[in-house]
C-alpha cells in the first residue's frame, strides 16, 4: 500500500533566489480581455542575510512582484529592493543592523544606539502615487522603483520632509478618491512620542497635517480614512524599556497591556485638534474603511482573540506554519459624545481586509478578505462579506494551500461596486509553487487561473493600477544599481 505524506506548507518560507521575467504561459480559464493594467505585490522574499538568518516575518529581503496585464497575455516579473539590508546579504555575507524580530549579537549598544533602529527592509506595502512606484516599511522612508523594469532608485524622502526623526512612513497609505491625495503616518518615539499625519497631493508634494503627541505610544500598523479624518486605532502594544535595555529584539519588548484599553483617535484633516476616543482592549493588524455616517464616524477592521497567538505566528514562522488566532469583521460606530457602538460584520475568520478603492471615504457594502470556514489552519479561502446583509460568500482554493489578499479590479471605471475581478496569489503545498487567481467578484466564480513556474514565499499587500508595465524596458544589470 502506498503511503502519502501531507504536503509541507513551511516551504513557503522558503527563499526565492531568482529574478524572474517571462509570459505566464500556463493558463486555465479564460483571461478577461478588459483586465488591463499592472498588478504589484510585495513581501520577503527571502529571511537570511547572508549566513544570519531573520528570526521575524517582518525583517526578510522586501521583493516585488509585478502582473502585467495588457488584455492579451500576463507577464511575470519579480525583483528585490536593493536596500543596505539586501546589499550587506550580497556583500558582506552578513546582517550589519539588527530587525525588528532579529538581535544582533552585543546587546543594547549594537542593537539600538549604535545601529539607530533596525534595517529598513522595504517589505511590507507596496504603492503608486504621483508616476511613483514605492515599497514601503513602517519603521522608515519608502524606497522608490522603476514601475516598469522595477529598478530601485533609492530612498524616497519626499523632497527632504522624512528627515532625523521624522523617517517614519507606515506600510499602509489611504487615498481620497475625490482628491486624488494620498495620507499616511509615521510614529516617533523620542523624545516625545508623537503620530506624524502626512498628506501628499497629485504631483506627490508632501506636507504634515498632523502631529500628535502622546504618552503611552503603543506600536500601531495601520490608519483608516474618511472624508473628515485620519482614523487610528491604537491598542495596548507597548514597549517594555527592560527588555530593549537588555539588548533584545524591538518586536519582543512589545508587551500586550489589556489593562489600559484601546484609543480611537480621529485626526481632523483640515486642521484642528485630535479627538480620542478611550475603548475597552481591542486587539487587531489591519482597518478596512471608514467613513461620516451623519455625526458619526464609522471604521471596518478585523478583530482577534489573542495578541500572543499573533505573536508566535510572526516569530515562529521557521518551526510551524502560521495559523493565526481566531478572528472576525466588525464595525465601530463613533458618535459624537464618544460613545463607541460595536457591530458583527462577519464570524468567519479571515485578514487582509480589502474593498473597492473607489468607495474610500464613503460608505462600503462588500469587503474582500483571505479566510477559512473552520476556527484554525491556513487560510484556504476567499470571502466577500455583504455588510448590509451579514451574507458571507465562499470561494475555497482547496487543501495544502494559501491565499493571499484579494484586490478588487473594477470592470470598467464606472462598474458597480462588486462589478470587476477579485486578484488573489495562492500557493500550492503539494507542488510547491504559486498561482494567480482571477475571480469574477459578484459572485466569486472562477474567472482564470495562472500558474507561475515557481512559488512566491509568504507575502503581505498589493495594489493594481490601470497603467500597463512597458514589457520591453530591460531589467538593468544589480551591478549598475544606485543604493543609498
Amino acid at each position: 500500500m502506498a503511503l502519502t505524506t501531507t504536503p509541507d506548507m513551511g516551504k513557503i518560507f522558503a527563499p526565492l533566489m531568482h529574478e524572474h521575467d517571462y509570459v505566464i504561459d500556463e493558463v486555465e480559464g479564460e483571461l478577461p480581455r478588459e483586465l488591463t493594467g499592472t498588478l504589484y505585490r510585495i513581501g520577503p522574499g527571502k529571511w537570511e542575510v547572508g549566513r544570519t538568518l531573520m528570526h521575524h516575518l517582518f525583517d526578510g529581503d522586501g521583493m516585488v512582484s509585478q502582473f502585467s496585464f495588457d488584455g492579451r497575455s500576463v507577464r511575470f516579473r519579480n525583483r528585490y529592493v536593493r536596500t543596505p539590508q539586501f546589499r550587506d546579504g550580497m556583500v558582506a555575507g552578513q546582517a550589519r543592523k539588527p530587525g525588528v524580530g532579529t538581535a544582533l549579537p552585543g546587546g543594547f549598544w549594537v542593537n539600538f544606539a549604535k545601529s539607530k533602529g533596525p534595517a529598513n527592509a522595504a517589505n511590507t506595502g507596496v504603492a503608486v502615487h504621483a508616476d511613483r512606484l514605492l515599497a514601503l516599511w513602517e519603521g522608515g522612508p519608502p524606497y522608490r522603483l522603476d514601475p516598469d523594469t522595477l529598478e530601485t532608485f533609492g530612498v524616497e524622502d519626499f523632497s527632504g520632509r522624512l528627515k532625523g526623526m521624522l523617517k517614519a512612513f507606515s506600510a499602509h497609505p489611504k487615498w481620497d478618491p475625490v482628491t486624488g491625495e494620498m495620507f499616511n503616518f509615521g510614529q516617533e518615539f523620542a523624545p516625545f512620542p508623537s503620530l506624524n499625519c502626512w498628506k501628499v497631493d497629485r504631483q506627490g508634494r508632501m506636507r504634515r497635517l498632523a502631529k500628535v503627541r502622546m504618552l503611552n505610544m503603543p506600536w500601531n500598523h495601520d490608519v483608516a480614512l474618511t472624508s473628515e479624518h485620519m482614523v487610528f486605532v491604537l491598542d495596548p502594544y507597548m514597549f517594555d524599556l527592560r527588555t530593549m535595555l537588555s539588548g533584545g529584539a524591538i518586536f519582543d519588548a512589545i508587551r500586550h497591556r489589556p489593562e489600559k484599553g484601546t484609543r480611537f483617535v480621529l485626526v481632523p484633516r483640515n486642521g484642528g485638534p485630535a479627538r480620542i476616543i478611550e475603548h475597552e482592549t481591542l486587539v487587531h493588524l489591519h482597518v478596512a474603511n471608514a467613513f461620516e455616517d451623519g455625526t458619526d464616524t464609522v471604521v471596518d477592521m478585523v478583530l482577534f482573540d489573542d495578541f500572543d497567538a499573533i505573536r508566535r505566528d510572526l516569530t515562529q514562522f521557521r518551526t510551524r506554519f502560521p495559523g493565526l488566532p481566531s478572528s472576525r469583521l466588525m464595525r465601530y460606530r463613533i458618535t459624537p459624545s464618544g460613545r463607541v457602538i460595536e457591530t458583527q460584520l462577519a464570524d468567519l475568520p479571515g485578514e487582509f481586509p480589502q474593498y473597492d478603492w473607489r468607495r474610500s471615504t464613503r460608505q462600503h457594502r462588500y469587503t474582500y478578505m483571505a479566510g477559512r470556514t473552520g476556527p484554525s489552519g491556513q487560510y484556504d479561502t476567499v470571502l466577500k462579506v455583504d455588510n448590509d446583509t451579514g451574507r458571507t460568500q465562499l470561494h475555497e482554493t482547496g487543501p495544502h494551500t494559501y491565499v493571499g489578499e484579494p484586490i478588487f479590479v473594477p470592470r470598467t471605471p464606472d462598474a458597480a461596486e462588486d462589478d470587476g475581478w477579485l486578484l488573489a496569489v495562492v500557493y500550492l503545498a503539494a507542488e510547491h509553487r504559486s498561482q494567480l487567481s482571477i475571480l469574477d467578484a459578484r459572485g466569486l466564480e472562477h474567472v482564470a487561473t495562472l500558474r507561475l513556474k515557481h512559488h512566491l514565499p509568504f507575502g503581505f499587500h498589493g495594489t493594481f493600477t490601470s497603467r500597463v508595465a512597458d514589457p520591453g524596458a530591460p531589467i538593468p544589470h544589480p551591478d549598475r544599481l544606485p543604493i543609498r
